[in-house]
């Protein structure tokens, strides 16, 4: 599992927030957790189990607290406090920094950044987007796209035909996500999403052909930058000597990170059109998660029908 990281830059960036005071080479820090920590007991002088990896947060409540006290009092609590050299101190809701915090932060190299966004708000937003950024995440071979909704993730050997697929159902309609390379996050104990590596993003190979982007010649509607991953297509090699579920009874799911995704085997030979197959079982299991099982309705007219007893003879 590769180890997961944002910078400040990217917060920054993103958040729009405003350096007050930034280091050399502060746009590079490194942000490790996706929790941010709003400093109350730490302004009160209690320290222990402090985390300073987490981004601070300080609002009009806190700020308030600290601006009561007298100047010196004030500037000694905030030199206790950054002595702890969190990875930024953030202040929201205001459009300047607390009076004397520039020159402490330079003292610790902390980074000082503030927003007027309203404190909830931006924790909220901060937490959402550091719990994508900051998931656990594995890359895997194979094909990711959105087809009506669902995001499907075709995997197979080299060559059985996934970006063929994709690329046909790209001119249907749906969306690519990624090719050949495809990075899962494990944004919740039941969620997984998918995405593609920046380099190869909007990018589709096909044997013979070359690379494509697909962004342009299909145009934007036809690309998707993340995805939750719905079901697990596996393509192979039919073999005659298998048996292949016929009836969809039986329910099989794919381990990642921990969380069982459903997943079905698709067998291809020449002349099975694998864009209408991935679209039917894309539409397939968003009428499994509606309520409505075609395989078990279908089970239970079989089940229903009575069989003729002797007299019928």
């Amino acid at each position: 599992m590769n180890e997961t990281y944002c910078t400040l830059g990217e917060v920054i960036d993103e958040f729009s927030l405003i350096p007050v005071y930034l280091p050399e080479n502060g746009r590079e820090i490194r942000i490790t957790r996706p929790e941010v920590n709003r400093p109350g007991l730490q302004l009160a002088g209690f320290f222990e189990n402090f985390e300073g990896e987490r981004i601070q947060l300080l609002g009009k409540l806190e700020r308030s607290y600290v601006e009561s006290f007298q100047e010196k009092e004030r500037l000694e609590l905030l030199d206790k406090y950054l002595s702890h050299r969190p990875v930024c101190l953030v202040f929201s809701h205001t459009d300047s920094a607390i009076d004397g915090s520039v020159e402490i932060a330079e003292k610790y190299n902390v980074p000082l950044l503030y927003t007027e966004e309203k404190t909830t708000a931006l924790m909220a937003n901060l937490i959402s987007s550091l719990n994508v950024k900051l998931a656990p995440m594995i890359s895997r071979h194979g094909v990711f796209v959105e087809v009506y909704g669902e995001g499907i993730l075709i995997v197979g050997d080299s060559g059985i035909g996934k970006s063929e697929a994709a690329i046909e159902l790209v001119k249907r309609g749906h969306r690519l996500v990624a090719d050949d390379a495809v990075e899962i996050r494990k944004v919740s104990e039941k969620t997984l999403v998918g995405s593609s590596p920046e380099l190869i993003r909007h990018y589709i190979e096909l044997r013979g052909i070359g690379i494509v982007d697909v962004r342009r010649i299909f145009g934007m509607g036809a690309v998707k930058n993340t995805e939750k991953i719905s079901l697990v297509i596996n393509l192979e090699q039919w073999d005659k000597e298998k048996f292949y579920d016929r009836f969809g009874l039986e329910t099989e799911y794919a381990d990642i990170m921990g969380i069982k995704i459903p997943s079905i085997t698709v067998p291809v030979k020449p002349g099975r059109n694998l864009a209408v197959i991935i679209e039917i079982a894309a539409m397939n299991h968003r009428q499994k998660k509606m309520g409505y099982d075609t395989a078990v309705e279908f089970n239970k007219k079989l089940m229903g029908l009575s069989l003729p007893d002797d007299s019928d003879r």
